[in-house]
């Protein structure tokens, strides 16, 4: 068998890979679900609709490739998310995503509990709301006869491979992103579990990301219109994924993504702290991570697609456009949801800034564009404190994809990024690091450099315009200054929500 399958599980949508082994990406599929808010701050969605999607985007896939066998099947997913199952596998609860932000007192409560310097030690960050660790301990205060119900925690990907081996699992990576994993050691910190009064026997069995986790079961193997027994390899964390598809290994390389989300990506070779930021572990045993994660990367933008009904991205896109650098004036911090990087605040809010009679929709998706670039360069500088800068930066994402929103962020950053259009490298990742799992790839340097079947075009090279830079400069001066303004009054107006 000469494929790889990739599945990745995001937030809005799964996307599929069947990739060549010669690094040829055959067919591409997705299948999109919703993300569900009953209350204000809940992020839930049902994992069922994660496991129809994939059932969906995997025989597509199929289809287009003209396959119907692969040497293994591999995973990537949305990181943080809790899902509580039966020993069974049956859904206790809706799941719990990352972009939840109702244990945000339990941020606090836990960090006074265990004390800030042994986790990040330990765990290699602080707790944020959203992560597993303080939505366990959500539930444990507000649901506790969910807990008594459950058998296994898992994470998003986690319940999609259980659904296609019948095997409860995680791996390292989305282990460590949990606040409750030991990144030294690579198992789950059972002192600070228990210090929690979280039963530690409900957590899975950590794999490398490498490792066979499971076969495929027959009723899976129908589902899907693949081969039972086909393995499926652990995987790691959608930004895990990604970095192993672009290539990014080693200290000097780094990433930006928009998606729904953004973060900043930069491996290391030991375990740091970094404040504010998260330190997890790579798919490579011997590798960690540096990532800043920004919370309403892309989701801010369709948030102002929805409230202006605009037609689509591509209309947003030419209205800012036609509005100059800085926005007239006008800034945009992204904290609609709360924020984890660059500040750590789950009741920090959204704002426009500068808002006059003169602004109109091109401002605002503008100044959205432009806002999150400023938020990067915050996390770029707290990073670039203790580590080496990489020379260029390798930009992925969807909000990437766009020229504009791409040059304003080289602009902002003042670095150049290097783009491959039209490419699903989360799910791509997946399917390479299966490869390595079964044998395919003996070593990631023997990983092929990854192409479509398809003209999906060269890399695209953004360079930051000095003119621009100056501009950026100066808003960035501003923006850097309003949080800290603002801070007080956005708490005051969270707690009368």
């Amino acid at each position: 068998m000469s494929y790889l399958l990739g599945i990745d599980l995001g937030t809005s949508s799964v996307k599929v890979v069947v990739t060549h082994i010669s690094g040829t990406i055959t067919a591409v599929a997705s299948t999109s679900y919703a993300i569900d808010t009953p209350r204000p701050g809940y992020a839930e969605q049902n994992p069922e609709s994660w496991w129809a999607a994939a059932v969906d985007a995997v025989r597509q896939a199929l289809a287009k490739a003209h396959v119907s066998s692969v040497s293994a099947v591999g995973l990537a997913g949305q990181m943080h998310g809790t899902v509580l199952v039966s020993p069974q596998g049956q859904i206790i609860c809706p799941a719990i995503i990352w972009a939840d932000q109702r244990s945000s007192a339990e941020t606090t409560a836990i960090t006074d509990r265990i004390g800030a310097h042994r986790l990040q030690h330990t765990t290699g960050t602080l707790p944020a709301a959203g992560f597993m660790g303080p939505t366990l301990v959500w539930l444990s205060r507000h649901h506790p006869h969910l807990l008594e119900q459950t058998h296994q925690f898992l994470l998003p990907k986690d319940y999609v491979r259980w659904k296609l081996t019948g095997v409860f699992s995680t791996d390292a990576s989305d282990a460590s992103a949990t606040g409750l994993f030991n990144i030294r050691t690579r198992g789950w910190a059972t002192d600070i579990i228990g210090m929690l009064g979280l039963p530690v026997d409900r957590f899975p069995q950590v794999l490398g990301s490498m490792q066979v986790a499971g076969h495929l079961s027959s009723a899976a193997a129908q589902a899907l219109g693949l081969q039972a027994g086909t393995p499926v390899v652990a995987g790691c964390a959608d930004q895990v994924a990604q970095a192993v598809a672009g290539g990014l290994t080693e200290p000097d390389s780094a990433s930006v993504t928009i998606g729904t989300g953004a973060q900043y990506f930069q491996p290391l070779l030991t375990p740091q702290v970094f404040q504010n930021l998260h330190t997890f572990c790579h798919a490579l045993p011997d590798r960690w991570y540096v990532l800043g994660a920004m919370l309403s990367g892309g989701l801010s933008l369709r948030w102002l697609r929805d409230v202006v009904q605009a037609a689509d991205y591509a209309q947003l896109e030419q209205r800012a456009a036609s509005v100059p650098p800085g926005a007239e004036g006008l800034i945009f911090l992204p904290y609609l949801v709360g924020e984890r990087a660059p500040i750590h605040d789950a009741q920090a809010s959204g704002a426009f800034v500068g808002l006059t009679l003169r602004h109109h929709t091109g401002h605002l998706a503008r100044a959205i564009m432009e806002g999150i670039a400023f938020s990067l360069r915050q996390i770029v500088e707290i990073v670039e404190e203790q580590v080496t800068p990489a020379a260029t930066l390798t930009a992925a994402g969807n909000g990437l994809a766009s020229d504009l929103w791409r040059q304003i962020t080289a602009d902002v950053l003042g670095r150049p990024l290097r783009f491959r259009p039209a490419y699903e490298q989360t799910a791509q990742g997946a399917a390479l690091i299966a490869g390595l799992g079964v044998g395919v790839y003996r070593h990631t340097r023997d990983i092929p450099t990854s192409h479509s079947a398809h003209d999906m075009g060269d890399d695209l090279r953004t360079a930051p315009q000095p003119a621009q830079q100056e501009r950026y400069q100066r808003q960035y001066e501003i923006y850097r200054d309003l949080y800290p303004a603002m801070r007080s009054a956005m708490h005051r107006l969270a707690s009368q929500g």
